[in-house]
């Protein structure tokens, strides 16, 4: 009789344990002083996304409540899932998603939103439909980027001229964003043509790849203009060494610091200045308003594109150098 009390205690104390466990694992952020956010990002080795981490991580360097898992998906989107399925285990009160491919983000939405943890979308754009399931979708809008930085080479090339069109990753929201809005702008201006356009996949290196076989072909270009800066670069690289530059335009998007040292000393004529750094912050005080109960009026936090040329180069630099 003795041995069955004590294995009956022995069990209700097990059973109690557990159940301790389940309730901290689910307990709502509003009534926790320690808040811990899962942010699943694409891959660390890119440039302009170390910007926006480092917006992640200073704010939860800055606050004592707040822990941040981040993860590098190495740009594989069944292993982002995988990251995020292991976040929602963990219990963590709200996931950052920057996804590697957007058309696959949304098994991992439904996911977290099953287990009534928020979700917030940083940098690349979910569709409509993965907008109204999430709490917050923090970016710029890549169709403003494209259409000011053509505006801006149209204005440069008197409305007339041969453009090289260099895409990104090919089915990611900002390239075809920002390629429509050069080609909006092309339309505009009946005296321009796009004559060569093919990705560079957002790799500098590629795009200077990808220059060289233009080059190669013998085709005349007025300005080449490339989706992001890395490609724009490495167009540069490309037309200087092979003594082609001559008063070609060269414009890219994003305004990383290579960028504009490149803008400063006239290598690069024109770049959208988009805050990474900005981006990262507003992703991660989404997740804190989320986890607090806050109720937002609209769910796209936009943080606008900045035209940066020459003349007004130096302020964009100081927003580096803080």
């Amino acid at each position: 009789m003795n041995k069955k009390l004590m294995g009956l205690l022995m069990a209700f104390v097990l059973l109690s344990g557990l159940l301790a466990g389940c309730g901290s694992a689910t307990t709502s952020g509003k009534d926790k002083n320690h808040i811990v956010i899962g942010a699943a990002m694409p891959v660390f080795d890119d440039k302009w996304l170390s910007y926006l981490y480092d917006g992640i991580n200073q704010y939860d360097k800055e606050h004592k409540n707040v822990e941040v898992k981040m993860v590098d998906a190495k740009n594989d989107s069944s292993k982002q899932m995988s990251q995020v399925d292991t976040f929602i285990t963990q219990g963590v009160d709200a996931i950052i998603i920057n996804p590697v491919d957007t058309d696959a983000v949304e098994p991992m939405v439904n996911a977290a939103n099953d287990a009534n943890i928020p979700v917030i979308i940083v940098n690349r754009a979910p569709s409509k439909k993965v907008l109204k399931k999430i709490y917050a979708y923090v970016g710029s809008e890549s169709l403003e980027a494209g259409t000011i930085q053509m505006k801006k080479v149209a204005e440069l090339l008197g409305g007339k001229g041969d453009i090289g069109l260099m895409n990104g990753t090919l089915g990611q929201e900002s390239v075809v964003k920002r390629t429509q809005g050069n080609k909006d702008v092309v339309k505009e201006n009946p005296g321009m043509k796009i004559v060569r356009e093919a990705s560079a996949d957002y790799q500098r290196s590629t795009g200077m790849t990808l220059m060289e076989n233009w080059i190669q072909s013998g085709k005349h270009f007025d300005a080449i203009v490339a989706n992001n800066d890395e490609m724009a670069i490495g167009a540069i690289a490309a037309l200087d060494e092979a003594g082609k530059r001559g008063n070609i335009i060269v414009a890219g998007i994003d305004g990383t610091i290579d960028a504009l040292k490149y803008v400063k000393d006239g290598k690069l004529n024109v770049t959208a200045f988009q805050d990474a750094f900005g981006q990262g912050k507003g992703a991660i005080e989404a997740a804190i308003d989320a986890v607090k109960g806050k109720k937002l009026k609209n769910n796209f936090i936009n943080i606008p594109f900045q035209l940066v040329t020459k003349d007004n180069v130096d302020e964009f630099i100081k927003k580096w150098e803080k």
